[in-house]
């Protein structure tokens, strides 16, 4: 029996009221958030299993165009059915199997095309959660044109070709996630030291479970409040760096 992997509660989520709009792009929907002000430059959030609808990850959408980026959440599931909280663990590897963070990179070529040819955007980072920071160690391996990326926990588990990262890739972990064991993180601290020729980060943050990064201000408990916002903090820090 597989333990709930999430263990921040998704069914008791505030409102939240986006800022952006739904766009059509070739066979993708995707929300996009603008800053208020002209810029060349760009970020792909790409969501969790629970999707590109989902509250939280929308926040963080807006979260990013508030800080200068034209910023982008596509529907990396291409209209098929999101994860639901409703939905039972035993199905959860057959519902992996069918949704593949490794087969993502026809839709950020699809994407990448589009902020370039539609929104003028020369340099472009990507930022995923969860099953989106497994895409993003992935894309960050296979696709020269993100100029960087930042995954939340979420890793590349079963490949040796996944050290030699493109460009500058930043590792955001929870010390508490059972997804990812700390022996995981040490193993790819290490193999990173020994393979990878692009700048790197790997952070643990203190007592923090698989999925924290990505609440909104009200749904965040008080002890948790200022690993989250640091979290936040170095992940704005390090797009700032590099895109």
């Amino acid at each position: 029996q597989m333990a709930d992997p999430f263990l921040y509660n998704t069914g008791e989520r505030s409102h939240y009221g986006c800022l952006g709009h739904e766009v059509q792009i070739e066979y993708l929907k995707a929300y996009v958030c603008r800053p208020s002000f002209f810029t060349d430059k760009a970020v792909i959030v790409v969501h969790d299993v629970f999707g590109w609808t989902f509250p939280d990850i929308r926040y963080i959408v807006d979260l990013m165009a508030g800080h200068g980026y034209i910023t982008i959440c596509p529907d990396f599931f291409k209209g098929t059915e999101p994860w639901k909280s409703t939905d039972h663990w035993a199905d959860f590897r057959d519902w992996m199997k069918a949704h593949d963070p490794m087969k993502v990179d026809k839709e950020a070529d699809v994407v990448l095309k589009y902020l370039k040819d539609q929104c003028g955007a020369k340099k472009i980072g990507v930022v995923g959660f969860s099953w989106g920071g497994m895409a993003v160690h992935h894309l960050m391996l296979k696709n020269p044109q993100l100029t960087a990326g930042v995954s939340l926990y979420g890793i590349v588990r079963d490949s040796e070709e996944r050290y030699s990262l493109l460009n500058p890739t930043f590792f955001i972990f929870g010390e508490k996630d059972h997804t990812i064991s700390l022996d995981q993180i040490f193993l790819l601290e290490d193999k990173l030291k020994q393979y990878c020729k692009v700048p790197y980060k790997i952070k643990v943050y203190p007592g923090q479970v698989h999925g924290f990064a990505q609440l909104k201000p009200e749904d965040m408990k008080p002890d948790d409040k200022p690993y989250i916002e640091e979290a936040r903090r170095d992940m704005i820090d390090w797009i700032k760096m590099f895109v």
